[in-house]
């Protein structure tokens, strides 16, 4: 089904909801109950059925396409998401976004759009908001207005409600592709080069710490998923996240989630109590889906002590920002250390910062690679060895520039010769 052929108009909204209100019954279910492991067969057999009735008892007619239309949203409605079911199914969008009941956001190939969908109203879109997070064991009220939660393909899901939503009840929903992508992939659509895999490549099997650097949405998540299948086969991973959305494919792989806390405000595990945990199973890598807080100084202490080449993701949008940004969430751990204890944790943890940034034109793509090569009185000394320089964009808007080594050598360069990497001669030139 087209989006552009499933606009809503006023009689449509109205009949979809008698078909839906009759329907209930009919299955034998609860009112209200929205089941997505129903058989989409027994429901599509009793939905034309109940659609018939109904429209024979108003006397609407419609055309063929119009009540294929009308049964596709009444069986969203029941086994899927209601109106944005037909946008979770294009995979050719990443976002959805629900401002308000009239107004439906999707972000298409890094372009942000309006899509020709809508709720009848916010409890419309309340009950869907139930429908997501009941088989999570959660629910939104005015004590707890917000939620974090994923769909069962691994999409994360985030909900908050009036009154801290002003326009009406709020889902922003983050798609993740079915086939992960892989470092050919983001050659081949532009976000890094040839030469850029290759040194990521050989610093992830040399057991460098690497932190990956950027802005909402920017790819950070995608580009952790690619560096993470670098990792040798044989060793022990644990990944610690917020919502788990990580697709790491090791054999030896253990995955945590936090959880938020209960109703009466209880039971919360934190990602910082799960790195803590991580560091009691033997892992040979660490890989934390984002560092927010003060589980950061965790991270770094645990870099620090013989956890090498653990990968993490930080919101920042230059590779000094992340430098800054990490001393400040180290900081919110509670500990009261001086800057320049923890500038000196961060200076020997952390090897390589690799920014990944969203260009005007929606491209995702590596803007800079850069080396921490330590410390010089109280500042933190970066060197960049690859860097993105924009020159412009085209006359369709897409951003014209090149990725390009800067000409210096690494520091860690007799590391990753020591530990067998090999790398193409003239690859920083």
């Amino acid at each position: 089904m087209v989006e552009e052929e499933v606009a809503d108009d006023a009689q449509m909204v109205e009949l979809r909801t008698k078909v839906h209100e009759a329907l209930i019954p009919a299955l034998e279910l609860p009112s209200g109950t929205v089941v997505p492991q129903l058989n989409e067969k027994v429901v599509r057999q009793h939905a034309e059925v109940i659609m018939k009735q109904v429209l024979d008892q108003v006397g609407v007619p419609l055309s063929a396409k119009r009540r294929a239309i009308l049964l596709d949203e009444v069986l969203d409605e029941v086994i899927g998401y209601g109106p944005m079911q037909t946008l979770l199914d294009d995979d050719a969008v990443s976002e959805v976004m629900v401002n308000a009941p009239d107004e439906i956001f999707i972000e298409r190939k890094g372009k942000v759009t309006l899509a020709n969908r809508r709720f009848n109203d916010d409890e419309h879109v309340r009950r869907i908001i139930d429908k997501i997070l009941a088989p999570l064991g959660r629910r939104v009220n005015e004590r707890t207005p917000i939620a974090d939660g994923r769909l069962p393909d691994g999409s994360r899901v985030n909900v908050i409600i009036p009154p801290l939503a002003l326009k009406g009840s709020s889902i922003t929903i983050r798609k993740f592709s079915k086939i992960p992508l892989n470092d050919e992939d983001l050659i081949k659509f532009g976000s890094l080069t040839e030469p850029m895999r290759d040194f990521l490549k050989a610093t992830v099997e040399a057991r460098q710490n690497i932190i990956i650097s950027g802005g909402t949405g920017s790819g950070k998540t995608t580009l952790l998923n690619v560096l993470s299948r670098f990792i040798p086969r044989d060793e022990r991973v644990v990944t610690v996240e917020d919502a788990a959305e990580l697709q790491i494919n090791q054999p030896n792989l253990v995955s945590l989630e936090s959880r938020p806390p209960n109703i009466e405000g209880e039971g919360a595990v934190t990602i910082r109590d799960l790195v803590r945990n991580a560091l009691r199973m033997r892992p040979d890598r660490i890989v934390v889906g984002e560092c927010r807080g003060g589980e950061t100084l965790d991270m770094l202490q645990a870099m620090n002590t013989g956890h090498d080449g653990s990968l993490s993701t930080v919101h920042a949008n230059t590779p000094r920002d992340a430098i800054s940004r990490m001393e400040t969430m180290s900081l919110m751990s509670g500990l009261d250390l001086p800057v320049k204890v923890l500038s000196k944790q961060i200076a020997s943890a952390v090897n390589l910062i690799v920014q990944q940034a969203r260009l005007s034109d929606g491209a995702r793509k590596i803007t800079y690679v850069t080396e921490v090569q330590g410390m010089e009185g109280d500042t933190i000394l970066l060197q960049d060895i690859f860097v993105w320089e924009q020159k412009g964009v085209d006359s369709d808007g897409k951003a014209i520039g090149e990725m390009r080594p800067t000409g210096f050598r690494p520091k860690c360069m007799p590391e990753l010769i020591a530990k067998g990497c090999k790398l193409p001669p003239g690859l920083f030139t």
